[in-house]
């Protein structure tokens, strides 16, 4: 296990658990979403530093990421058919989530809004949303790759 993508991880873990983001979403905390607004931390994280980071690095990254996420699911309680099962829609989840940052322009706020619409499948507090996304954008450009794979990080955006 490289600690680097240990402290990776962590740090997406951490800014998951920001409790804005489930306040906002005015309905009770679960896995899904918890799991839903890691995903597209993630998914930011790898756009932004796709270019510092080699396709087997990346690779490893991703590998190590769904590790965790299987283990937090068997952790959970689920047995070892519903792991794969859930595993596998989380996987195409995060794919679509991927190809959605890679396709669309997330700079402008209506395509964001609508992303989170249909992602979180509420009304309620998307421009929250939008803003928080644009921001952690925002502060993944001003940081380095570096700046995740040292320590656990305090991001005040």
């Amino acid at each position: 296990m490289n600690l680097d993508y240990l402290n990776i991880y962590n740090n997406l873990i951490k800014l998951t658990r920001n409790k804005k983001l489930y306040v906002n979403l005015e309905r009770n905390d679960e896995f899904s979403d918890r799991l839903i607004f890691l995903m597209f931390h993630f998914a930011l994280f790898l756009k932004n530093y796709k270019s510092q980071i080699s396709k087997k690095k990346s690779q490893e990254l991703f590998d190590f990421f769904i590790r965790q996420i299987e283990l937090s699911i068997r952790e959970i309680g689920y047995g070892d058919v519903s792991v794969n099962k859930k595993m596998k829609e989380y996987v195409n989840l995060f794919y679509s989530i991927l190809d959605k940052i890679e396709t669309q322009n997330f700079k402008q706020i209506e395509n964001l809004n609508i992303f989170f619409k249909n992602l979180l499948n509420t009304d309620k507090n998307i421009e929250f949303y939008a803003d928080y996304f644009q921001k952690y954008d925002q502060y993944l450009l001003n940081n380095t790759l570096n700046h995740f794979t040292k320590d656990i990080i305090n991001p005040n955006f």
